[in-house]
């Protein structure tokens, strides 16, 4: 006998609540590049073979800002500079944002569901522009390694907290 498609949904019924009772979400509203450069200074000399790598020096930061109650939009900003014997080969820039609904997460998990798992969803389409251009470029394509969010979000927070300017309670 067929069980009801409701009682098929046990792992839902016993899934923790948030305090006003409404199930935890987070969804991707809309993905978007909002700036992208490419800079190739020394092309077309530097495109040529070399016999060392360049050394490729990346940065990443992370921004949230809200757009309503329960709206926000998540920048994630890239930049990948390449240079050899002295010379820039490339320096890229990738603003990407998201815009998310987080909802029915307890307060003291927003920050980090903003900083940590927003931008995780972001990374690898962020990686993939990063990658294209690169490779539009003349260069092979920039594969950025996965980046240990909750780290940079840790990180964050400490240095905050010894400049005083995040209260944990």
């Amino acid at each position: 006998m067929a069980k009801k498609p409701e009682e098929n949904n046990e792992a839902a019924k016993e899934a923790p609540k948030a305090g006003n009772g409404a199930q935890p979400a987070l969804n991707v509203l809309t993905q978007y590049v909002k700036d992208l450069s490419f800079e190739s200074p020394g092309a077309p000399q530097s495109l040529r073979g070399r016999s060392e790598s360049p050394a490729i020096n990346i940065n990443v930061n992370v921004n949230a800002n809200p757009l309503g109650e329960t709206d926000y939009d998540v920048v994630l900003t890239l930049n990948a500079k390449a240079e050899a014997e002295g010379k820039v080969l490339f320096n890229v820039e990738l603003v990407y944002g998201g815009v998310f609904r987080v909802a029915g997460f307890p307060q003291e998990h927003m920050l980090p569901v903003l900083f940590i798992e927003c931008p995780r969803l972001l990374f690898p389409f962020a990686r993939q522009v990063i990658a294209d251009a690169t490779r539009a470029g003349g260069f092979p394509p920039l594969m950025i390694d996965p980046i240990d969010f909750a780290r940079m979000f840790q990180q964050r927070v400490a240095e905050e907290q010894a400049k005083g300017q995040v209260q944990v309670s």
